[in-house]
């Protein structure tokens, strides 16, 4: 019987050193502090700043009716403009998602003209499908990169960091 438990016992540690090898989808950056990050739609480019040097570029995907602002909730628009990274979601439903500041009072009034409702939850994200290649713009407002490019986003960008979104 002892000899039965000693073999469980070996089998159970094989089996959790095996969990504890699995990459992190949390990495550390050391590097230059991210200052900004700009958001060209039009080219579906993403570009993490040092003051004004490039550290990262990043081809990205956009909601599904790219063109123009965000008007309200559920026009598959990704927003135009000034904001922030004001969030963090290590648990989200896309990888790893950090969030933008949209709506801003400009954006709320703006919906509420249109008497709908400006939505909000607009984040940088990863896939929802890690093995399945994004080929076209399939968010509901969202910038969504691959899992391997939102860990490191993930890392090197801090709350608060400024995002300009330009058409």
């Amino acid at each position: 019987m002892k000899r039965r438990h000693l073999m469980m016992g070996g089998a159970a540690a094989l089996s959790l050193g095996a969990c504890s090898s699995a990459p992190s989808k949390f990495r550390r950056y050391t590097g230059p502090e991210v200052t900004a990050i700009v958001v060209n739609k039009q080219e579906r480019r993403m570009f993490l700043l040092h003051e004004d040097k490039v550290l990262d570029r990043y081809q990205i995907r956009l909601g599904f009716a790219p063109e123009g602002h965000k008007q309200y909730e559920g026009d598959g628009r990704t927003p135009e403009g000034l904001y922030r990274i004001d969030r963090r979601n290590p648990n989200s439903r896309f990888h790893l998602s950090l969030g933008i500041s949209y709506p801003n009072s400009e954006d709320v009034a703006r919906a509420r003209a249109l008497g709908k409702s400006p939505g909000g939850d607009i984040f940088i994200h990863g896939q929802k499908h890690p093995l399945r290649r994004d080929r076209d713009d399939w968010t509901w407002g969202c910038i969504a990169v691959d899992n391997e490019q939102i860990e490191k986003i993930y890392a090197m960008v801090g709350d608060g960091t400024p995002i300009a979104i330009r058409p």
